[in-house]
């Protein structure tokens, strides 16, 4: 039995004369948690239908659980569960007959059981008879959940689950997860939200189809050269045009109202001060300078500027 759940090696898809994946090679271990990270049009999609085997390779080899997902695909998808971008629920439906359809279409039988844990997990079970179109998004989110995993999958594949869903059902899906994950269920997810991608046990960072790097979070954040200070002044592009001329300044980037600026010369203290004098002298109104870890936010554009 292979250790890996998800092996990819030089893997390349093309459509038309676009490359969505590109020379990609990946292993992705049993029971772990690991985020596709990158923006749209990155390759995200195409990966994880790749890796269902709803599309061919152009080139290079895929394996899941040790088995080609194109070759293999009966027994790949027995033991994978795929949670689309935009996936099909029967809104004339009720959520157990959502369920049933699923499960029947997995060619299972006996299902009462595990389709009850799943509501139960999932705090849908008080609204079983009701139609999948009468539901809340994170209502929605999170039988689509349950029906991706009815059939009791070793491998779920999550393709931007938590799009367009509100805070509090993000939080209340990430518990699942957590649930599942302690299960040994293998949780690959894709995501442009960096802020998830914490919650994962390693990431793969993806630009214009090609993965830049592979790594945990935290030894991401490690990677990144010199210090982060966070800016905020008003207005803003006036401070960003002023930090530009900065001496040591590698690079800057605006996230809503903070900008980041990475320096690579020069103690904390200093490069603040540095930066707080700079901005005093060209009449810039400065509400704070303090150094904070590197983001992946940060990581992901040094990657793809270095790339």
């Amino acid at each position: 039995m292979t250790d890996h759940a998800v092996t990819l090696h030089r893997v390349t898809r093309r459509f038309g004369a676009t490359v969505a994946v590109d020379d990609v090679s990946l292993e992705i271990r049993r029971g772990e948690m690991f985020g596709l990270i990158g923006p749209d049009g990155a390759g995200k999609t195409t990966t994880i239908r790749l890796v269902c085997g709803l599309l061919r390779a152009a080139s290079g080899r895929l394996a899941v659980f040790g088995s080609d997902p194109v070759k293999h695909h009966a027994a790949v998808t027995r033991s994978t569960g795929y949670f689309s971008q935009r996936f099909s629920l029967y809104g004339d439906l009720s959520i157990d007959e959502n369920i049933a359809f699923f499960a029947e279409i997995h060619g299972l039988t006996d299902y009462a059981t595990r389709r009850n844990r799943l509501l139960d997990m999932t705090q849908l079970t008080p609204f079983r008879g009701r139609l999948a179109d009468r539901l809340s998004g994170g209502m929605k989110q999170k039988l689509a959940l349950a029906c991706t995993l009815i059939h009791e999958p070793q491998l779920i594949l999550l393709d931007e689950p938590t799009t367009g869903v509100d805070p509090v059902s993000r939080r209340e899906f990430w518990k699942l997860l957590s649930e599942f994950l302690a299960q040994g269920i293998t949780i690959v997810m894709a995501t442009p939200y960096l802020d998830e991608a914490e919650r994962c046990s390693r990431v793969g960072l993806l630009s214009n189809g090609r993965l830049l790097i592979v790594d945990t979070p935290q030894a991401l954040r490690d990677s990144l050269p010199g210090l982060v200070l966070e800016v905020l002044a008003k207005p803003q592009r006036a401070a960003i045009e002023a930090l530009r001329s900065l001496e040591g300044v590698a690079d800057i980037q605006s996230f809503g109202e903070r900008i980041h600026v990475r320096c690579v010369e020069g103690r904390a203290g200093a490069s603040a001060e540095r930066v707080e004098r700079l901005l005093a002298e060209q009449r810039i109104d400065v509400t704070s300078v303090r150094e904070v870890p590197a983001s992946l936010e940060d990581v992901f554009i040094n990657r793809v500027a270095v790339s």
